[in-house]
């Protein structure tokens, strides 16, 4: 398939595939690999036509399915080098590893890729934008705060897949113990729905097609809820866009080219 498609989004998973007539890759890989067949399978992709993944970070919920790819597909994985060190810590295979500097742009098959820094509390965790087919993507989750290098990263974007974890007083008014609260409202915690609108407006224009509110909490978020926060910010300052939301447990909608 000539697209991109989120495949699971959430903190019980995270998959994204992109893919050109030339190269097609996947960003994290946070199922299992059984789970991340049968749903390639749904986009008509065989597993075995996957060329390369892209690792934004360490957490289980982005490399669970690494240490089965690995041992079944000889396809590099492209991290930066304290990514790298910390998924050896936690898995009993070495995976082949291209590591990348973290806000240095790198070419894979016919995409051009961009890792840049966000905040998040785990070793050196990026964020990507991929030129592919003459459109540009980007991939932003797992950031507690947007900072100025995220907005300048996401300007100009085609399509955006953004972090839209959860509305703040239903963080505060959960039963989650509080240094989970502390942790999810931290800088280095969580995007929440208010702070994805404020930042889907900044970078805004007129050329970007479609938005994707990703990694929802299923406890401190819902799709409405995601969708009227970010509705109701966009409109305030007349930015109309059209916004879906990516599923934790099914196939999105894919945007094909």
């Amino acid at each position: 398939m000539k697209g991109f498609c989120p495949l699971a989004s959430g903190s019980s998973g995270n998959v994204i595939y992109l893919g050109t007539e030339k190269t097609k890759v996947l960003f994290d890989v946070g199922i299992s690999f059984k789970n991340l067949k049968e749903r390639l399978a749904e986009i008509e992709v065989e597993i075995e036509q996957i060329d390369a993944v892209m690792i934004t970070h360490e957490h289980i919920d982005h490399v669970k399915g690494l240490e089965m790819i690995a041992k079944k597909l000889d396809i590099p994985i492209f991290c930066n080098s304290d990514t790298a060190k910390a998924i050896c810590q936690t898995i009993d295979i070495r995976p082949k590893f291209k590591i990348f500097s973290t806000g240095e742009s790198f070419t894979f098959g016919d995409l051009e890729i961009q890792p840049f820094s966000i905040q998040h509390d785990t070793l050196d965790p990026v964020a990507f934008t991929v030129m592919a087919e003459g459109k540009k993507f980007g991939i932003c989750t797992d950031l507690g705060f947007a900072t100025k290098l995220v907005e300048m990263h996401l300007k100009e974007c085609d399509y955006i897949y953004l972090e839209a974890n959860h509305e703040e007083e239903m963080v505060h008014a959960s039963s989650r113990p509080m240094v989970y609260k502390q942790r999810v409202l931290s800088r280095q915690g969580h995007l929440s729905n208010r702070a994805a609108g404020e930042l889907l407006a900044n970078v805004y224009h007129e050329g970007l097609k479609h938005v994707y509110l990703a990694h929802l909490s299923l406890e401190c978020n819902n799709p409405t809820m995601a969708l009227k926060t970010v509705t109701e910010i966009l409109a305030k300052q007349n930015r109309v866009i059209e916004i879906s939301v990516a599923s934790p447990d099914i196939v999105s909608k894919p945007i094909l080219f």
